[in-house]
């Protein structure tokens, strides 16, 4: 991992913002490779995919919708510890997302004028799970039942065909869905899944959805961006990442160990250390080393772990840190420090923190009850992660009576002369011309 070495130097946000470790290959680059693969999506629908399934995921003549009794049957051959564990992830999570969904609340102006909050799901949605270099059961779960604990009534899954699936999506994927109830899943991949979802393809019977989300490569994060105000996404949930900051008081082996565990998904994976110590750095390279050399995937963590989206920052004190984690924005951010709760109160752009030594991302993951799906490249400074408020639009309902309104006429009148529109106030005005006009009463 190389060094970038902030100590000493007064750095202003944008000092930071150009400064933070990033891919190589960034979104911009990413949204111009995929908007060809969209738009084909949306003009040749079925056509399109097959192709497009052809030459990335190596599979043909495969069912593009998956058989429903395919889906129930997978179970079978799922692991009795392995369905445990989904079964635990599933029950904790929905009472994490739980808390997501806020209480219908009502504001009292007057006795006969009310505003009513309320929270309403959207009707249908687009759920993605990757299907690369590993099985995602866990991505399907997040999605699904955020989904179902905001109460959509219409879900469809998708994930990549696998050649050594018969062209279905991969077991476990169809475990997870098996297992939340979803009926609706299809073999599609990549950027060609999130065009179908946002344009809907008849020849299969996949109707346009609402809203997107899931994680997936930098691509799939990309088609995301094409597809954006078409249909609403969750965030660009793309390749992975994760920045920890640590004192000389962690445990290096630990801080080791987390690097090591996000940078196995994918080879473009970020890992981060900002520090404040110089001696401690050098602790946790030498884990580093050691661990990595070891683990099952050593070859990708390697280059992870050496590409320019991965590097070691050293700062004067941990406020910086936190300053630097601010702009970078990461997906995951471990805190792991002698003051964990001073340092997190500098935090204020991440997709989820992680506290203390023994709250490692994998904890996220799969098991804490919180969601793994998390936005990336940054846009944590401006996006939320995926839960049952992803689903859910605030609705405000109004509802006046005559003297409500009444009470309101005058300085409504000079507001609409103010600006210019008087036919705003007449419209409030013709409530009250005539004695009984606007009571609603039969004549």
């Amino acid at each position: 991992m190389r060094t970038i070495d902030l100590r000493g130097r007064e750095l202003t946000r944008a000092d930071l913002l150009k400064l933070v470790p990033r891919a190589a290959l960034g979104a911009e680059v990413a949204v111009e490779r995929v908007r060809p693969l969209v738009a084909d999506v949306a003009e040749r629908g079925e056509a399109a995919l097959r192709e497009q399934a052809r030459d990335f995921d190596g599979v043909e003549g495969h069912a593009l919708r998956v058989p429903a009794e395919a889906i129930a049957a997978s179970l079978v051959d799922c692991p009795p510890e392995v369905r445990g564990a989904l079964e635990e992830l599933i029950a904790r999570l929905r009472l994490g997302s739980a808390a997501q969904v806020p209480a219908e609340r009502v504001t009292r102006f007057a006795g006969g004028a009310t505003i009513t909050q309320r929270w309403q799901p959207v009707s249908r949605v687009g759920l993605y799970a990757p299907g690369g270099k590993a099985a995602y059961p866990s991505s399907v779960i997040m999605n699904a039942v955020s989904a179902q604990v905001a109460g959509v009534p219409s879900l469809a899954l998708a994930s990549p065909a696998q050649r050594d699936n018969a062209g279905l999506p991969h077991p476990a994927v169809l475990w997870a869905a098996a297992l939340c109830g979803v009926e609706e899943v299809y073999a599609i991949g990549g950027a060609g899944a999130i065009a179908a979802f946002a344009h809907g393809v008849t020849e299969i019977g996949l109707d346009p959805v609402d809203v997107v989300t899931g994680p997936g490569n930098v691509f799939v994060a990309a088609a995301k961006r094409v597809v954006g105000g078409l249909v609403g996404i969750d965030s660009e949930a793309g390749t992975t990442e994760i920045l920890v900051i640590a004192d000389a008081s962690a445990e290096p082996g630990f801080v080791a160990a987390d690097l090591i565990s996000q940078a196995e998904h994918d080879e473009a994976a970020a890992s981060v250390l900002v520090t404040d110590s110089a001696e401690f750095a050098e602790r946790v390279l030498a884990e580093v080393e050691l661990r990595a050399s070891r683990t099952r995937h050593a070859e990708r963590v390697a280059t992870a772990l050496g590409g320019p989206q991965s590097a070691v920052i050293l700062v004067d004190d941990l406020a910086t840190a936190a300053r630097v984690s601010n702009a970078y924005g990461p997906e995951h951010l471990e805190i792991q420090t002698r003051d964990d709760e001073r340092v997190l109160g500098g935090i204020t752009d991440a997709g989820a923190i992680f506290v203390g030594g023994y709250t490692p991302v994998s904890l996220g993951d799969y098991l804490a009850g919180s969601n793994h799906v998390l936005p990336t490249g940054g846009t944590a400074r401006f996006s939320a992660g995926l839960g049952a408020h992803t689903f859910l639009r605030p609705q405000q309902i109004i509802s006046y009576d005559r003297p409500a309104l009444a009470e309101v006429e005058a300085p409504l009148l000079a507001l609409a002369a103010a600006e210019g529109l008087p036919a705003h106030g007449e419209a409030v005005s013709a409530r009250f011309d005539g004695s009984d006009a606007g009571t609603g009463e039969d004549a």
